[in-house]
Formats: C-alpha cells, structure tokens, sequence
C-alpha cells in the first residue's frame, strides 16, 4: 500500500502517440517523494492498449463536417474519436484497494482537463479521506477554473517537484499549507458561503534543476512504453525557453524563464534510464535543448563516452531552433545517436514571423537540411498554420517552400495555450472558443482569416505533398499522365481506375497506387478524394481555391523535376 498515489488520467481525442505520454513529470515528483520517505504508485491510465470509440461531445459535434469515415489512402487524417486508456472500472479498482492520504491527478493540457475532474471525481467518491491535489500546465495557468470543482482539494501550479513533497507535510500538520510554493485552495469563506474566493500562490519555479532527486523511473510501465520491443524513455534537460515565441506559454517571458541541468545531471538521468530500465528510446523534451551550443556538444560528446555499444536512438520531438545547429551540431547528434531532426521552421512569411515573436530561420534551415542528408539523418519541418490573423495563402507558400526540401512537411495546426500571448490575443479579438475542450488542434479552434475549412485543407494538403515528395521520377510522369486524363464522375460503386489497386494483396503497394490515382485526380481536378475498405471513392471537405492553386503549382514543381 502506498501514501501516495500519482495519477495520469485517460484522453479522449482522435489519436494518441504513446512515446509522448510517458509520465515523466510525475516520476520527477515521485522521486522526490521517495527520496522524503513516502511511499509512492504511478496509476498511468494511459499505459494501456485499450481505446474505444467515443461519442464526440456537443462542443466538438462540428468537427463530424470535417473528419470523413475511414479512409485507406496516404491523404487520410483520422475519423473516430476515442477514449485511450483505462476504463472508469478499472481505475476505480486500483483506487478503491488504497489508503492513501494524498492523491496527486496530473492535468496537463487544458482541453483534455474535464477527464482529470472525472478522476479526481471517483478519487473523492471512493477514498473520501484522501486528499485531491491537482498539477500541471492547467491548474498552473487557470487556477480558479479548477479550484471550482468540489472534488479538488488543492492544486499545485509551476513545477511540483519539491511542492508535492511539502504539501505532503502541511497535509500531516508539520508546516502551514499557505507556506508551499504554487500551492491553490479554497479560502474557509468560499467553502462555508460559496463566495468563489481561494488562496492562489505564484507558480513554484526550482532555482537549482540539480538538486531534486532523479525521477523514480522503475515506476513508469517500461512493458508499454516500448520501440522496437525495448523500453522508451523522456528526459528534460531544462525548462523554458530563452525565446518569447507569441505561442508560447513557457517561454522567457512567462514565469517559467529558463534554466539547464548539468551535462552531468543528464548524464545521470539517461544511465538510469539505460542501465536501470533497459532503455534505448529516448526523447528529450525540451522547448529548445540546442540553443547552448557548447553545453549541447559536450552533452553530445559525454553520451558517446558514456553510452558506447548500447545502439541508443535519441529524438528531441518537440522540436529544434535552426540557427543553433550546424555541421559540427548535426555531426555530434548522428554520432551520438540521435535518427531525426525535428526543424522548427513555423512560418516564411516575414510578417506573420512578427506576429509570432520568431526569426526568419530559413538560411539556416537549409543549411540544417545539408548537414542532415550529409549525415543520413531524416529531417522533419514544422509550420504552424491557422494562427490569429494568418493568411492561408503564406501557409500554401509555406508548404510550396517545402516541396523541393528533403524534409517531410509538418503541419500543426494552431491552438490557443493559456499563459501565452496568443491567448491573450485571441480573447481581445473575442476568437477563443467557448469550450475548454476545444483548445486542442485537432477541433481546428480558431476561425479567423484562416478559416477552419482552411486548416483542414492546410492539414491535407501537407498529407498530399509528403506523398508526392515520395514518389521517383517516373511515378510522378505516371501521376501527370493520369492528371491529363478526362474528368471522372464519382459514384457509389468502384471506379475502374481502382480495380487494380484495390486488387492488391500487399497493403503497402495497395496504398501507394491508390494514391497515386488520387494525386492524379487532385492535380487534374483540385478535388481531394478518400477511399473506403470497399474501394469506393468519397470527396473529404476542403477548401477548392487553395487546393487549385497548390494542385497548379505542384505540377510546375513535377515538371521541373
């Protein structure tokens, strides 16, 4: 049995990528907690395989007009919407066996917060006696919309590491609970009179990344979180970010600042990771791990030292700020291990780059491009599109730019996060939507100058140029061929240009010319089709203005190729 309980709660959305949810904050925490003597359970709801096809919520029904049934082609997104991770039953199970005395419920990304009041909500039911903290990105920046809800005792906002430990101790009476850092609570007044007053302290911030315990890292299902059948892992080697990107709620401007661990301390972290648990995966998430250039060349210098023979694949997924990596950089990371380079390019248009606070990084993305290929290291460029005042045409520009680039086309579309000046925007320009639940980017959240049929075309459109990037020269002389051909006129059976691809036994060969016959439609007619398991073909919801000019300057692209 177990004094404390740590719970990443369940999601419901249309996907879910497993090696991103690793609950590495709550194994930061919880090695704390144990280093203070307390015993401690990581109840990881999405360490499961189980997910089940969820009605969408009145809040997100609009998103039916925009997401199509299954789709078997490479121009596919997704369609159902799903809760990943544990059933209710399940969870209620493990919780109701325990005596904790505190339950901590991570709640990290505000659209997914009503599934962590629903935990918090069968925590109370079922263990009345203990007492419900919440932390994470949400509590920290909107307090008071979680401090409503009667199931939660208190919330911890900034980083919990030393906070959880110590309100550990307030709760056994050995220090006032107003003393802990980021600490929030209902005043006695709002709970005898409902006045909606609470105590909110400022957001917890470590002075020293050094000084806490390592995370308690055997407590994360290494079973389930596992790349080619070896255990993953995450590290951050910092928090914050040095930049003040408009977008961002963690950057120097807000109250996160920025701060480094040791090379050492790192080195520490990963030996765990490696030599405790087995793993081979690891990625770090940090804002921006490069910007040190020569603290990242000696982390990337001591891992080969440290790390020799153990064949370690290492990703920094939340992305790279070009103008800190060169061919030295690059070297070091293949050498070390690391297989991709996640780019973040954001946008080419120069005005829309002031709106986001960022530089034009364009030189040195292409320069990042050489080294990478130099080195055979796949690259991947991330634009954003959909912002607050952002004409779809510089994201179409955006995608063009990328088309002769040996990068694979990333496209996030925007969402609003709170503590960001973008929040901030959207709420003065009365754009930010009504619902929490759709501050996520797959509900396409704002409509603005790009509108949400703009961003889902945007979204696809970046589907269609990763495949024709794809292809060699004579499959794209076969897609021109065919983009000459007359109209087709779709109906509700096979059409004959897809009896032989859906013939196919091979389910990567039948892809590939089933999207090949689409492209070929695309560029003909600026249309983009899916196609279900029986082989028939149904029109996705775009936007034909931008499909017809990308369509037309894609085609330049093939025949100067």
């Amino acid at each position: 049995m177990s004094d404390i309980i740590l719970i990443q709660p369940p999601i419901r959305d249309f996907y879910l990528t497993a090696k991103r949810t690793i609950p590495y904050g709550l194994a930061c925490i919880a090695g704390t907690l144990i280093k203070e003597g307390y015993s401690v359970e990581i109840l990881d709801a999405l360490a499961s395989t189980r997910s089940k096809k969820a009605e969408l919520p009145p809040e997100l029904s609009f998103l039916q007009d925009f997401y199509s049934g299954p789709d078997i082609s490479p121009f596919s997104l997704f369609h159902d919407f799903k809760r990943f991770g544990l059933s209710d039953e399940a969870i209620s199970e493990r919780v109701q066996n325990s005596d904790a005395f505190l339950v901590g419920i991570s709640s990290l990304f505000t659209p997914y917060s009503s599934e962590a009041i629903r935990i918090a909500e069968v925590v109370k039911r079922l263990l009345p006696q203990a007492v419900t903290v919440l932390g994470g990105h949400h509590p920290t920046e909107m307090p008071e919309e979680v401090l409503k809800h009667d199931c939660v005792d208190f919330i911890i906002r900034g980083e919990g590491e030393i906070s959880m430990a110590l309100l550990a101790r307030a709760i056994r009476g050995d220090i006032s609970i107003e003393s802990v850092p980021g600490v929030g609570f209902k005043t006695l007044s709002e709970k005898s009179e409902k006045s909606g007053k609470f105590f909110i302290s400022p957001p917890a911030v470590l002075a020293n990344l050094d000084e806490t315990a390592l995370p308690a890292s055997g407590l994360i299902d290494s079973h389930f979180y596992q790349r080619s059948k070896r255990p993953c892992a995450v590290i951050a080697a910092g928090r914050g970010c040095p930049m003040g990107c408009s977008y961002c709620s963690i950057g120097c401007s807000t109250w996160c600042g920025f701060r480094m661990k040791s090379v050492n301390r790192v080195i520490e972290e990963m030996k765990q990771a490696v030599f405790g648990v087995g793993a081979r995966f690891i990625d770090f998430e940090d804002e921006n791990i490069s910007c040190r250039r020569q603290w990242f060349l000696e982390l990337l210098n001591e891992i080969v030292v440290q790390f020799r023979g153990c064949g370690l694949e290492l990703r920094a997924m939340n992305g790279l700020f070009p103008p800190t990596l060169d061919d030295e950089v690059i070297c070091a990371m293949k050498a070390a291990g690391f297989t991709a380079l996640n780019l973040s390019l954001c946008t080419t248009c120069l005005d829309q780059l002031k709106k986001f606070r960022r530089p034009d990084v364009r030189h040195e993305f292409e320069r990042s491009l050489l080294s990478a290929e130099k080195y055979g290291i796949e690259a991947v460029a991330y634009i954003i599109v959909g912002a607050p005042g952002q004409d779809p045409q510089d994201s179409l520009a955006d995608l063009l730019y990328l088309a002769d680039k040996k990068a694979i086309a990333g496209v996030s579309v925007f969402y609003p996060a709170p503590g960001s000046a973008d929040f901030q925007k959207c709420t003065a320009l009365n754009i930010l939507p009504s619902s929490l639940a759709q501050l996520r980017s797959t509900a396409l959240p704002i409509s603005d100058t790009t509108t949400r049929r703009d961003s889902i075309t945007l979204l696809r459109l970046g589907r269609i140029l990763n495949f024709f990037k794809s292809l060699d020269s004579a499959e794209k002389k076969e897609v021109l061929n065919l983009a000459g051909e007359h109209p087709l006129k779709p109906g509700a059976d096979k059409i004959s240009l897809f009896d032989a691809a859906c013939a196919l036994d091979n389910h990567a060969a039948k892809r590939r010319a089933i999207g090949k016959a689409l492209l070929g439609i695309f560029l003909r007619d600026g249309v983009v089709y899916g196609v279900s398991k029986q082989g028939h073909l149904f029109p996705h919801l775009v936007s034909k203005p931008l499909c017809l000019e990308f369509g037309k300057r894609l085609q330049r692209l093939f025949r100067q190729d």
